[in-house]
């Protein structure tokens, strides 16, 4: 028994057990369960599936797949280096070949959704086959030696193509029907700076279940580390800007959507000057995943930070006590907007009720001429989903993308939402392709919402999804609408004061920027 099964003995309200079928016979497999569900798409149709399914609170459930096994003809190869060309590849492959490397080229043919470029996307060389990742590590390690550095080892069922598995795969089902409670974002250590575990967070909110939200920036060479590397809004307050245009989660209340979300920032002063502001509460000058308001770098990156030399930000309390310190100038405004005090130089205090324009390069010039002591200044903030303005004083975004799922339909849009680099398509390749841990986010056509987990990057126990599988998984579980959260060693799902998932960073849990919570 599966260890996520152990964890709900005793407490099962349902369990579903899909076991082998002929593949002309699908439909048997959904009828035979208690309830409608639908067998996920992942490997053969043949595939045995169990579900375990426990109500937390009325209106909220949390079900558990295991579906797959481990097969013995998976293997560990290394993976030397990724090519545009033919070329490329094959003339790395003979270098290989004639140092006694039996190396061959891997043709990755499958483009991202809406890439207008056609043809492969790449080559790939590759060397060996073991059983044991150790072995595959020594050879990883002398071809690193040899010059080959980007060699790594890879899984065989992390790949895109056949697998028996296995998943293992975890849900959160709300249906606000019935649930009284509500679910909201959550900053990790409840400020911008800083990142948290989600254990942790879940016991400091109360929550009753949680998962990882939105992409962040990991360490301080991309920016503020823990801030959120896109949108977020809690209780009606931005707190960080969009990656305009990228697919978010939109909560109100106890209702969700999935939606494409902008944000236009501008300030203008008591003299009729304005001009843009870059940011919220982060670092002036790194822009992690690009394509923000007033950045030269409009069309967005993931995994990327785009750098900006001049930049207005304004920081609120929510980003602590003090901002950002560096060159530069700031000018502190009180509630009303007027400017109480002019600083030359960033990292002071944060007023409680109001707020701190931080500029840097020729940007400060404009905040010393326009941001005099005793002068106004109206920060103006709009934000749309799907191109209309969005309102209300309880929503909560939590950034993501790409979309997997729109109107019930397929539509991954990774390559308007910056998934994939033209420049180097082994980005969406590894990112996209290849199975990784997801976290995802879906609504059903009658309004429930789904918050699911997919592990991997763990041989034998769960491979992980790639954008598609994430996609099927999505739409197998009831969903219309559905985007692709902040995945991989993040991915983590709570219930109580307990981890539900497995993840899949070597030294374990990861602290992380924000979270969704469930809360009583």
């Amino acid at each position: 028994m599966k260890i996520l099964q152990k964890l709900l003995a005793g407490c099962l309200l349902a369990t579903v057990t899909f076991s082998a079928l002929p593949a002309a016979e699908p439909l048997t497999l959904v009828q035979a369960a208690p309830v409608k569900e639908q067998a996920l798409p992942l490997g053969e149709p043949t595939l045995g599936e169990t579900r375990n399914k426990k109500e937390i609170a009325p209106g909220l459930a949390h079900i558990s797949i295991d579906r797959g096994y481990s097969s013995e003809t998976d293997v560990f190869i290394i993976d030397v280096a990724f090519y545009k060309t033919r070329e490329e590849a094959d003339e790395v492959k003979n270098e290989l070949n004639a140092q006694g490397y039996e190396s061959r080229v891997k043709k990755i043919s499958e483009r991202p959704p809406g890439d207008p470029e056609q043809g492969p996307l790449g080559y790939l060389v590759r060397v060996g086959s073991f059983q044991s990742e150790s072995d595959a590590n020594k050879l990883r390690d002398d071809l690193k030696k040899m010059g080959y550095e980007k060699a790594r080892v890879v899984f065989s069922a992390e790949d895109g193509g056949k697998t028996t598995g296995p998943w293992v795969v975890n849900i959160l089902e709300i249906d606000p029907e019935k649930f009284t409670g509500k679910i909201i974002p959550e900053l990790g250590t409840g400020i911008v700076p800083g990142k948290e575990k989600l254990t942790a967070l879940t016991v400091r909110t109360g929550a009753l279940a949680a998962i990882n939200g939105g992409y962040f920036v990991v360490g301080p060479s991309d920016g503020t580390e823990g801030d959120l590397a896109g949108v977020s809004m809690i209780g009606g307050k931005l707190i960080s800007e969009a990656v305009n245009g990228r697919t978010s989660l939109v909560l109100t209340g106890k209702r969700a959507r999935i939606a494409s979300v902008e944000t236009q920032l501008t300030v203008k002063a008591s003299d009729g000057a304005k001009r843009e502001l870059d940011g919220l509460n982060r670092k002036p000058g790194l822009i992690r995943g690009c394509g923000g308001i007033g950045d030269t770098f409009d069309f967005p990156k993931h995994d990327f930070t785009c750098t900006d030399s001049g930049e207005l930000i304004q920081f609120t309390s929510v980003f602590g006590s003090n901002t950002e310190p560096g060159d530069g100038l700031e000018v502190v405004l009180n509630s009303a907007g007027k400017v109480t005090e002019v600083r030359n130089s960033r990292g002071g205090p944060i007023p409680s009720e109001g707020s701190v324009l931080a500029g840097t390069g020729d940007v400060s010039e404009w905040l010393l001429a326009h941001g005099k002591k005793g002068t106004k200044i109206k920060v103006n903030t709009k934000i749309l989903a799907d191109e209309q303005p969005l309102n209300g004083q309880k929503t909560g975004i939590v950034n993501g993308g790409p979309r997997l799922l729109r109107d019930g339909k397929e539509d991954i849009t990774a390559v308007s939402e910056g998934f994939h680099w033209s420049d180097n398509p082994e980005f969406y390749y590894r990112f996209g392709e290849r199975r990784n841990p997801r976290t995802l986010a879906g609504v059903t056509e009658d309004g429930k919402i789904l918050l699911v987990t997919v592990d991997g990057r763990q041989p034998h126990y769960s491979v992980g999804a790639s954008f598609k599988e994430s996609a099927r998984i999505m739409k197998a579980l009831g969903a219309v609408d559905a985007v692709n959260l902040d995945g991989g060693g993040s991915t983590a799902m709570t219930i109580g004061s307990d981890i539900v998932n497995r993840p899949s960073d070597p030294a374990g849990e990861r602290a992380i920027g924000d979270a969704i919570i469930v809360l009583p």
